[in-house]
């Protein structure tokens, strides 16, 4: 297919897309760059990406760096390589957002913080279930450790370089306690991948951190008194609440 009898909203996407100066990590490059596009719309589902020889030109690179990232792209869900058909988008549906280049690019595009309110949500249900496991299964050496994670927070609760890391710690505690490693594992990448954006870290104050510090502190006394109902439910409203305290209003909700 040539640049000509493309759709147009083919070869708008690849002028779309900045043209890269080749090094050593130029593969890397070109997935993110074809990865956004296609999250941001440039490429809708179903259409089909521009030819190998197009991208090659365009990127500066040889067929084999496309043809290399093409696969790339196609093991994260995001196309569809078919011989004579071309290289064909997916709808969300078949994308693998748990893909650390395919979360970061919807973070990164996510001006309507749909994707974090998913992610708290999300987050919400996993960590009050793992907070609820923690308390039916905890021992007192595990409870002394939630303990001495509260303890840091409650000592760096003035210091805004400190106090989220001891925050994040808290929460990684519980979830590894609770012995579901793969509600831990997805809620981590989630959480981790969060963090990166600074939309997620969103309106933070001292005085945000003291309620967050009193969140905590209920979520702590409910596993230590071994009620699971209670250390759920703490849980899940820290999350939801904390969220909506960082949470900027977009342009279209003010």
């Amino acid at each position: 297919m040539s640049e000509e009898t493309a759709p147009t909203g083919i070869t708008s996407a690849l002028r779309s897309l900045t043209p890269r100066t080749p090094t050593a990590r130029l593969g890397v490059a070109v997935v993110h760059d074809l990865v956004e596009a296609i999250v941001k719309g440039d490429v809708p589902p179903g259409d089909t990406l521009p030819p190998e020889e197009k991208l090659a030109q365009h990127f500066a690179v040889s067929r084999t760096v496309i043809r290399e990232s093409v696969k790339r792209i196609e093991e994260k869900g995001l196309i569809s390589v078919a011989p004579g058909r071309g290289t064909t988008v997916q709808p969300k549906t078949s994308w693998n957002v748990l893909d650390p280049v395919v979360l970061a690019v919807l973070l990164e595009n996510d001006s309507s913080l749909g994707v974090l309110d998913e992610i708290s949500v999300i987050r919400a249900a996993l960590e009050g279930s793992m907070s609820a496991a923690t308390a039916q299964h905890g021992t007192p050496e595990q409870i002394a450790q939630i303990t001495a994670s509260l303890a840091r927070m409650e000592e760096s609760v003035e210091d805004p370089e400190v106090f989220p890391d001891a925050d994040l710690d808290f929460h990684f505690l519980v979830m590894t306690l609770s012995g579901n490693e793969l509600a831990s594992s997805i809620t981590k990448i989630l959480f981790s991948r969060a963090r990166q954006s600074a939309r997620f870290v969103g309106n933070q104050s001292t005085d945000a951190f003291h309620i967050t510090l009193e969140e905590h502190r209920r979520v702590h006394d409910a596993i230590a008194a071994g009620d699971p109902v209670a250390a759920e439910a703490a849980m899940r409203a820290h999350i939801l609440d904390a969220w909506q305290r960082r949470r900027f209003p977009t342009a279209r909700e003010r």
